[in-house]
């Protein structure tokens, strides 16, 4: 494991499988679609390891045969039945809220940064009651470039008031882990995220953690006196 920088200013997050777990709703999206399509529905399993990929990604879990075309013309509808189904089975991953308050009581930064779309994220932040917290959310199009590329990263750490050198980007994905890598920051990979059916012991993070609260005890973010 290589040591944290000094004097760390915040950490910086990925969203989904990272700080929520959003595959319940993503996956009942993609069923309701299955049932408008009148094709049969794939298990969960399979979908959930693919989510943070992105529509496309999960709607080839249903609809591979059709073609890409064809699966493209699905996304419009797919994503409107995600926008409908937001945050009611989404829930923020066992550890994350004790992990997020801690980092603010330390009066540290955090922030978001995403390759969701920003009207799907936007709203689900504010759903979840983060809008007011997070110091930087920087989603999938606020740029012309994504994750893997930097430029997200540096964005977030330009709005969130911290140096990249003393910041940490936490993600479930080797996307996370090349973006935070090439921004110049310290790189957390998590195996309780989704991890695209990959092994995040492979993926040259400075570090891969199993639980929130191991991120806690590598900050040292003890409790703070009342």
């Amino acid at each position: 494991m290589k040591p944290l920088p000094e004097n760390i200013q915040g950490v910086l997050f990925d969203l989904d499988g990272t700080l929520l777990d959003s595959a319940p709703d993503l996956y009942a999206a993609l069923l309701a679609q299955c049932t408008e399509e009148g094709a049969p529905p794939p298990p969960y399993a399979p979908v959930r390891e693919v989510v943070s990929r992105g529509a496309r990604a999960v709607l080839r879990c249903a609809f591979a045969d059709r073609g890409e075309p064809a699966l493209e013309a699905l996304v419009p509808r797919y994503l409107q039945l995600y926008q409908d189904m937001l945050a009611q089975q989404t829930r923020a991953f066992d550890g994350v809220d004790a992990l997020l308050a801690r980092i603010e009581a330390h009066g540290l930064r955090w922030g978001i940064v995403t390759n969701k779309a920003a009207f799907l994220t936007d709203e689900l932040v504010a759903r979840i009651g983060w809008s007011q917290r997070a110091s930087a959310v920087v989603s999938g199009d606020t740029l012309a470039v994504k994750k893997p590329d930097p430029a997200p990263v540096l964005l977030a750490c330009e709005r969130a008031g911290v140096a990249p050198a003393q910041s940490l980007f936490v993600g479930d994905d080797r996307r996370d882990v090349q973006a935070g890598a090439a921004a110049g920051l310290y790189t957390v990979a998590v195996s309780w995220g989704y991890l695209d059916g990959g092994d995040p012991h492979g993926w040259g993070a400075d570090v891969v953690l199993d639980h929130p609260a191991e991120l806690v005890e590598l900050l040292k973010l003890q409790p703070v006196p009342a």
